[in-house]
């Protein structure tokens, strides 16, 4: 069925608080996507983040950010006062962007006071959540608890006791610590009720989620501290190689990642529990998982640990179709529920195992126009329907800034292929972009929403291997028109995606 959708991360949404997050802004961007006859909206990865401030560095592969609880539904619950919001300093003197230092000072400590005066615990709905989510939980709480009462450095420099799980150590800081634990048990209880009732808003307007999961976890993450035995470690705990990508054109060292990589023959012994139980998971959370980096799980690179650079890594195997062969147990698992991101240099045996799973994969207009590489897929007049066509991405630049920078040869071969004169604006070539992407037979078509509001190379939201202001771009309140909401809808309806 044809569809189409919008993509802006949560964090992104507006909001007086410093940040986007599970309030009555999120539910009105969702009334305006059922007004402008979208099907999906989709997110970046609800982790909460870790390193760099990036979604896909999160302390854990389950729990959620707290930050994007709404501050005045506790409010209205009674566990908050109106003024202690409003006298906070979140870094909203900025309505466009993410202040991260400022949230970590102002924010936490807020939702702090607020699991001070709850109750939680004697609910029937926390202790059902509890228990239902004990398998990841207790150790995220144990974990994140240890964490602060270290000052927040990695469980790699933890005392030996700690980093290496004796039991003895960890039963006295479990007590020593039970207050922060309390804490994050609180956090992950608030964030999972809002997120779900934000969803079954959403599905009450016809709108599906699309959530976004990186391959990895992060080394500094409850999931690697705790589940030890599922990461190439050594008996010492310490990472044997790390993930990262080869060099190219674009990085002459590769890039070099840092996440510990999964030790398969472990994941095949236990028939692939834990996966089943993330996939799982994700399926509860969301409609459709997006997973990056999935040709990881065909092959991966693989770095020495200890290089300070991607240079001298090498390839390995991943566990291909046995993965997805014992996925298929999964509740809700089916092929339309995962898109496999298969972007960037694929191999054969990549292309086959997408094909071979049956998922969509996703196809990027800015990878289109390379007068060096025509035949390299991305172009239009190439797709098959089982895929998702998107302008560009959350690492990608915004349509405008894109266009503005590309070689002579490359802007040549684009306004060949579009038909753009020099008369042509940059809104006129955005909006051909996108109808271009809206009329390919694609199955689903996801635009950025920075890419529709056709703003500069300030708007955009990562750029990759660097660290600093990133992930940190939020829309202010108004700035998408009814005029435009009018137009996406028109473009949909005219191109068979309405739902």
């Amino acid at each position: 069925m044809r569809a189409a959708g919008i993509l802006l991360p949560v964090s992104s949404l507006p909001s007086p608080y410093g940040i986007g997050s599970f309030s009555q802004s999120a539910k009105d961007f969702v009334d305006l996507l059922q007004r402008a006859g979208q099907t999906y909206w989709q997110i970046l990865p609800l982790g909460p983040t870790g390193y760099g401030d990036s979604p896909y560095q999160a302390f854990s592969a389950f729990a959620g950010n707290p930050y994007f609880i709404d501050l005045d539904a506790l409010v209205r619950e009674g566990l908050l006062e109106k003024h202690e919001i409003e006298e906070a300093d979140f870094g909203q003197s900025d309505p466009a962007h993410v202040n991260y230092q400022k949230l970590y000072q102002n924010r936490l400590p807020l939702l702090g006071k607020a699991c001070g005066r709850s109750h939680f615990e004697q609910e029937e709905a926390y202790q059902r959540f509890a228990r239902e989510n004990a398998y990841w939980l207790d150790d995220y709480a144990l974990f994140m608890g240890i964490k602060n009462c270290l000052g927040g450095i990695s469980w790699t420099q933890w005392p030996d006791a700690l980093r290496m799980r004796d039991q003895k150590a960890l039963e006295e800081m479990k007590e020593s610590t039970a207050q922060e634990g309390r804490l994050f048990r609180f956090l992950q209880y608030k964030f999972m009720q809002q997120w779900q009732e934000l969803k079954e808003y959403a599905h009450s307007k016809g709108v599906k989620i699309i959530g976004d999961i990186p391959i990895y976890v992060s080394l500094d993450s409850s999931d690697a501290w705790a589940d030890y035995e599922l990461f190439q470690f050594d008996e010492d705990h310490r990472a044997k190689a790390a993930a990262g990508c080869p060099p190219d054109a674009f990085s002459a060292d590769g890039q070099m990642w840092g996440n510990p990589l999964y030790n398969w023959s472990y994941h095949e012994q236990t028939e692939y529990a834990w996966w089943k139980r993330r996939i799982a998971h994700c399926l509860k959370l969301y409609d459709v998982v997006r997973v990056d980096h999935f040709r990881g799980f065909d092959e991966y690179y693989s770095i020495p640990a200890g290089d300070a650079t991607a240079a001298y890594g090498h390839w390995e195997k991943g566990p291909g179709m046995k993965l997805f062969e014992a996925l298929r147990d999964v509740p809700g698992m089916k092929n339309d529920a995962i898109i496999a991101e298969d972007l960037g240099f694929l191999t054969d045996s990549v292309i086959r195992l997408v094909k071979d799973t049956g998922f969509p994969g996703m196809k990027v207009l800015e990878f289109a126009f390379d007068s060096r590489d025509t035949g390299n897929g991305y172009l239009p007049h190439t797709y098959t329907t089982n895929c998702i066509v998107y302008t560009g991405t959350h690492d990608n630049q915004t349509l405008c800034s894109w266009y503005g920078e590309l070689t002579e040869e490359d802007r040549k071969l684009a306004d060949d292929y579009m038909g753009f004169d020099e008369s042509s604006t940059p809104q006129d070539r955005n909006r051909a972009f996108i109808r271009m992407a809206f009329e390919s037979v694609a199955d689903t078509c996801v635009i950025p929403v920075q890419d529709y509001l056709c703003l500069d190379e300030g708007a955009r939201m990562n750029h990759p291997s660097t660290l600093g202001n990133n992930w940190t771009w939020r829309m202010t309140q108004g700035q998408i028109s009814e005029e435009l909401v009018s137009r996406i809808r028109r473009i949909t309806e005219i191109t068979g995606r309405l739902p």
